[in-house]
């Protein structure tokens, strides 16, 4: 059965305006494959045979008598299509509130804006309605609802996923998105869809890298920073450097004149006549149809000739060119997803200035075809969430995805608006994995600590950080250089949850590392809090005879702080 929604005013900001079509029951064509299980949702403008594709304008939508490419892998991989779901209006647009179906709602707040275009997709998975849903992305309609969201929004390389069956917005620059609550589900869904398409003219044969970037990584900051005033954003990407070097990043300031305009040219040169180009037969027989302000940025590409528009395209091809030597000094882009929230209210009352500010660090990733992840990153003192997204060349798909994870499992954040915790990282797939081992560190060895460096010289990184379980006891150890702490299991109920990092190390460098472990320290099994088990640093009991007990400070680190005070 189909269930769909009318178009209606947009004053009710308050209701879930996610939904265009329902379909009860889900459709699903296969009962086992890689995705069985899952469930999902696709944005309005992408086919699924026999249910209508709107667009967000009920006088273009037809019904197909084909899914689409993407759908139907994944249809054919075991996930459940639940239905399809709102966006800005032929998807022009970063903020959710260009439908006649209705203002998109943030799920945190539902006087803020979603974030567009894919915005119902990004709110059925923040509200765990389904596991997936898939979005497009021409200037950033995946990924910035995604960061206003707290949850995870993948843009894959170009041609990447086929885009046939997808109502095109600027069909040479097109993404198809995927939206999750985790990368692992996100990576997951990207191997089961991705793959060329003889249909799709600007599907490509794409060979990913299968490398995890290095322990130690360079990533770029940029150096012309904006938050339009918004000062709690500015703090939250403070932390978010923050974090990323404490996953063994070093930060490297880039100029970003050349994307910024390349993002500027996306609307207000000759390529938007892409947008207009995308739906000229209606919309030239039916303007009157298409909601303002898509309107009028669509017909604006009208104006244009053939000869403005292959100017635009070698300025485009310079501007690129420029921007490309930053990789010659970096391995990632580090940016918001977007400097900054705005009510439904705010939006709709200055509709072009505040939706472009939306897309400052966004507009220009297709254009120069690179590969962009947003992961959560902070939940703000006003309780909305702030993303990140990593930037990488064509084709670091992979690479993105595995240090996507590190950094969202880092964050502690819970998934979405579930409330719900993270679950444990997986394997990303895709990625070529070397043998690891993983270990746990309560002292010297910690991040930002004199023995952390026996840990980053082996080309070991930071998985997470957490606690043992309330079973064991930490004391500092007499007459130790540098100073360290000794980690000692007792009976239940008598002991403390002791703060660590979990590293992951190649199984190669293991047995060297292992030699430097002085007495009365070794390898031993700990037990997490989530109850978990991992190898990690405990000591020989009669060692911590007359022993100072340090338990009651939750940690080494915070031992050492007090010592300073």
């Amino acid at each position: 059965m189909v269930s769909r929604s009318s178009p209606h005013s947009q004053t009710n900001a308050l209701a879930d305006e996610a939904w265009i079509t329902r379909l009860t029951p889900p459709l699903s064509t296969a009962h086992s494959g890689a995705l069985s299980g899952l469930s999902f949702a696709v944005k309005d403008n992408i086919d699924a045979a026999q249910v209508p594709t709107t667009a967000a304008c009920s006088e273009f939508a037809y019904t197909p008598s084909e899914h689409a490419e993407v759908v139907r892998k994944l249809l054919a991989a075991g996930a459940s299509l639940h239905g399809k779901t709102n966006l800005d209006q032929f998807a022009c647009g970063l903020n959710g509130t260009r439908s006649p179906y209705g203002a998109v709602p943030n799920a945190f707040n539902p006087l803020y804006v979603s974030g567009g275009s894919s915005s119902g997709s990004a709110y059925v998975v923040a509200t765990g309605q389904v596991d997936f849903a898939l979005g497009t992305d021409t200037a950033g309609s995946g990924r910035v609802p995604a960061g206003l969201n707290n949850i995870v929004g993948l843009k894959p390389t170009r041609g990447l996923i086929s885009a046939r069956g997808v109502v095109p917005a600027a069909q040479n620059v097109d993404c198809v998105s995927i939206l999750a609550r985790t990368v692992a589900t996100a990576a997951q869904v990207l191997q089961a869809c991705l793959g060329p398409d003889a249909g799709d003219p600007f599907s490509r044969q794409l060979t990913l890298n299968t490398q995890a970037l290095p322990a130690q990584f360079k990533f770029g900051v940029p150096q012309q920073l904006e938050f339009f005033g918004d000062m709690q954003a500015k703090q939250a990407f403070d932390a978010s450097i923050t974090q990323m070097c404490a996953l063994g990043g070093e930060p490297v300031a880039i100029d970003m004149t050349p994307h910024l305009q390349a993002a500027a040219m996306l609307y207000e040169s000759a390529l938007v006549a892409q947008r207009y180009a995308a739906i000229q037969p209606f919309f030239d027989a039916h303007p009157e149809h298409v909601m303002e302000p898509v309107r009028s940025i669509i017909g604006k590409g009208s104006h244009y000739s053939a000869a403005d528009y292959c100017t635009a395209e070698i300025q485009m091809l310079g501007l690129a060119q420029v921007a490309h030597r930053m990789w010659d000094a970096i391995d990632v882009l580090l940016v918001p997803t977007a400097p900054t929230h705005y009510t439904i209210a705010q939006m709709q009352a200055d509709p072009v200035v505040l939706n472009r500010n939306l897309g400052h660090y966004t507009n220009f990733v297709n254009l120069f075809d690179y590969a962009a992840l947003s992961v959560p990153s902070v939940l703000r003192a006003d309780g909305l969430p702030f993303g990140i997204t990593l930037i990488g060349p064509s084709c670091s798909d992979w690479q993105l995805a595995d240090l996507g994870q590190r950094y969202h499992h880092a964050t502690g954040l819970t998934l979405g608006a579930t409330g719900e915790p993270l679950p444990a990282m997986q394997a990303i797939a895709g990625l070529q994995a070397e043998p690891t081992v993983q270990v746990a560190v309560v002292g010297a060895h910690l991040s930002g600590m004199p023995l952390n460096t026996q840990l980053t010289e082996r080309g070991a990184r930071l998985l997470h950080t957490t606690t043992t379980s309330a079973d064991y006891q930490l004391f500092a150890l007499p007459n130790t250089t540098p100073p360290k702490p000794g980690l000692l299991r007792v009976a239940p109920g008598q002991g403390h949850a002791i703060a660590l990092e979990v590293w992951e190390m190649p199984t190669r460098h293991y047995g060297s590392f292992v030699a430097l472990i002085p007495e009365p320290l070794g390898i031993g099994t700990l037990r997490l809090a989530d109850g978990t088990s991992v190898q990690g640093f405990v000591c020989e009991p009669q060692a911590l005879i007359g022993a100072q007990d340090i338990s009651h400070f939750g940690g080494w680190r915070a031992y050492v702080a007090s010592l300073q005070a």
